[in-house]
C-alpha cells in the first residue's frame, strides 16, 4: 500500500535535455578528430591526453543520451520500475571512466617527463583555443539539467573537467612557445589526471549507494521511527527498509504493529497521515507498509531479510 507524490519532468524538457546532449556529442567529435591530428602533428602529450578525455566525453554522452531516453520508456510486466535506474547507472559508467582516463593519463605523464619532447606550440595553442570554447559551450547547455540529475552531473561534469584541461594546455602551449619549457606539457597532464580523479570519486560514489540500495545520507531512519510509533495507534514500525530508485524517487517500506485489530478504513487514514508526513518532511514519496495485530515476529528496525 502506498502513495505517490509524483515529480514528473515534461516531455518538452526531456526532448531538450537530449537535443542539448547530441549537440555537445557532435561538438566533442569535431574536437576530438582535431586534437588527435594536432597532438600527433604537434608531437604535444597533453594535447593527446585532451584528446583522449574528449573521446571519453564523446562516449559518456552518447550513454548519457541513451540512458535518458530510456528513462522515459514505460513500466511492464518483466521490467516493473521500467528503466528508471538507466541514468544513474549511466552516471556510475561515466565516472568510473574519468578514473580509468585519469589513470592513464598518469602513466603516459610520468613516461613523458622523463623523455621530454620538442612541441609544436603553435598547433597547441590553437587547438585549445577551439576545444576550450567547443566545451564551454557544452557545458553551458547541461549545465541548468546537472544540478538536478545525476546522469547529466556525470556528462556536465566530464565536459567541465575538459574545458579546464584545455585551459590548462592553452598555458602550457604559451609557456613553450615564449619559454621553451617543453616539461610544462607532462606536468599539466598529470594536474589534469589528478583533478578528474577528484571530480570523478563523488560521482562514482553517490551512484554506487543508489545502485546498492543504501540509505540516502538525508534520511535519518532512527528518528523517522521514532516519528512514526507517536502515530496514533501504532505500537512499533520495524523491518524498515529506505532506498533511492532514481533521482527523483525516495521509497520507504515499513511493518508496523498496531496497539488494537484496526479495520481497513482505519488503516488508510494512519497510512495517509504517513504518507503526507514523510513526504513534507523528508521527501520520501513512495510508501509500502505491512499493517500487523499481534504478529510473532522479529520487531528491530532493521531486518536482514
Amino acid at each position: 500500500m502506498g502513495h505517490h507524490h509524483g515529480h514528473n519532468h515534461s516531455h518538452d524538457h526531456s526532448d531538450l535535455k537530449g537535443r542539448n546532449l547530441i549537440i555537445s556529442i557532435l561538438l566533442n567529435i569535431i574536437i576530438t578528430a582535431a586534437q588527435v591530428v594536432g597532438g600527433l602533428l604537434s608531437g604535444s602529450l597533453a594535447l593527446l591526453s585532451d584528446a583522449l578525455h574528449n573521446f571519453s566525453d564523446v562516449v559518456s554522452l552518447i550513454i548519457s543520451y541513451i540512458a535518458n531516453n530510456l528513462s522515459k520508456r514505460k513500466a511492464s510486466f518483466q521490467k516493473t520500475f521500467g528503466y528508471k535506474r538507466a541514468e544513474i547507472l549511466a552516471a556510475f559508467i561515466n565516472a568510473a571512466t574519468l578514473m580509468i582516463v585519469a589513470v592513464l593519463l598518469i602513466i603516459e605523464a610520468v613516461e613523458r617527463f622523463q623523455n621530454p619532447q620538442d612541441i609544436e606550440s603553435n598547433l597547441v595553442i590553437w587547438l585549445s583555443l577551439v576545444a576550450i570554447l567547443g566545451n564551454g559551450f557544452s557545458v553551458l547547455l547541461l549545465k541548468k539539467d546537472s544540478e538536478a540529475n545525476m546522469n547529466m552531473k556525470s556528462a556536465y561534469l566530464h565536459l567541465l573537467t575538459d574545458m579546464m584541461a584545455s585551459v590548462a594546455v592553452l598555458i602550457g602551449g604559451l609557456l613553450m612557445k615564449y619559454y621553451q619549457l617543453y616539461w610544462v606539457d607532462s606536468v599539466l597532464t598529470f594536474v589534469i589526471a589528478l583533478y578528474l580523479i577528484w571530480m570523478g570519486f563523488d560521482l562514482l560514489k553517490d551512484s554506487t549507494k543508489v545502485l546498492m540500495l543504501f540509505t540516502p545520507d538525508t534520511i535519518p531512519i532512527k528518528k523517522i521511527v521514532e516519528e512514526i510509533n507517536a502515530f496514533e495507534p501504532i505500537k512499533n514500525v520495524h523491518h524498515v527498509h529506505v532506498w533511492q530508485l532514481n533521482e527523483d524517487e525516495i521509497h520507504l517500506e515499513a511493518h508496523i504493529d498496531f496497539n488494537k485489530n484496526i479495520t481497513l478504513s482505519e488503516f488508510d487514514i494512519v497510512l495517509r497521515e504517513i504518507e503526507d508526513f514523510v513526504f513534507n518532511k523528508y521527501d520520501i514519496n513512495h510508501v509500502n507498509i505491512q499493517p500487523e495485530y499481534g504478529k510473532d515476529d522479529v520487531k528491530d528496525i532493521i531486518v536482514q531479510d
